[in-house]
């Protein structure tokens, strides 16, 4: 059987997008797989492929849509500060020389986020400025972007004020792109969680999934080759009890009056 297969979360640059297609070949080679990788329009409807054998997902559309019909594999260790083993969190960034020195500054202003299913841009955003919502609004306007690199963008060129960009994004478009980043500074960071799982589709049995995970768990050098090229240092366990942490965070919103983000 031939599966599909991609890795599209965070492929800011070329470099970045061939690593990550090496990882996914690498890795079904050595779980006795063969793979066609694929280039998803829309990512919901590909992450509940039967015949999706490997893909990274956000934490928030797997605990509010994806759990039950797919399967965490393992989580990344990203070599970025944000970061903490399998945790991540989110920057708040804004235009350098802006009257925007702490969070509260950001009040009345246009907050873009990537996805309204995102916890890096828009769940951790949401409960960052919780406490500081008057009557349930906080932003005079959010704009949908579209991608992390697309709200960097919008800030960069002031069509948005601030953004939460999920740590590893914002990594890697330092290093790979630091034209997409002049100009903007960090305002602080999110609370933590964890990180993008990469899953299985519904269609993968077990003992395949524990292949994949195994071989990531304790790579072998081919693999732990291109997880340097990606700032990848490990690979974790993580189960839906710890990825629950993100329905708590977008709880501890709720419970201060602020549902959604506005």
């Amino acid at each position: 059987m031939t599966w599909i297969a991609a890795l599209p979360m965070y492929n800011v640059s070329a470099r970045l997008g061939r690593a990550y297609e090496a990882l996914l070949v690498t890795l079904a080679e050595e779980a006795g797989q063969v793979v066609a990788l694929e280039a998803p329009a829309d990512l919901p409807l590909f992450w509940r492929r039967r015949d999706l054998l490997l893909s990274q997902t956000c934490g928030y559309p797997y605990m509010t849509r994806l759990r039950g019909e797919v399967t965490l594999v393992a989580t990344p260790c990203y070599d970025f500060a944000g970061c903490s083993g399998s945790d991540y969190s989110s920057v708040f960034v804004v235009r350098d020389g802006a009257d925007v020195d702490v969070l509260a500054d950001a009040m009345g202003l246009v907050a873009a986020v990537n996805d309204l299913h995102s916890n890096s841009g828009m769940n951790v955003l949401r409960h960052a400025v919780a406490p500081l919502a008057r009557g349930g609004r906080f932003f005079s306007k959010v704009v949908v972007s579209g991608s992390h690199a697309a709200s960097v963008r919008m800030v960069r060129e002031g069509a948005a004020d601030i953004a939460a960009v999920d740590c590893v994004t914002w990594g890697y478009l330092a290093r790979e792109d630091p034209e997409a980043v002049k100009g903007l500074k960090v305002l602080g960071y999110s609370v933590s969680s964890p990180g993008l799982p990469l899953i299985a589709g519904g269609g993968v049995e077990e003992e395949l999934v524990l292949r994949m995970r195994d071989a990531l768990l304790r790579p072998t050098s081919r693999l732990r080759g291109l997880m340097d090229v990606l700032s990848i240092s490990a690979f974790e366990y993580r189960d839906d009890t710890d990825y629950a942490r993100i329905l708590a965070i977008e709880a501890e919103a709720g419970a201060a009056a602020y549902p959604v983000i506005t």
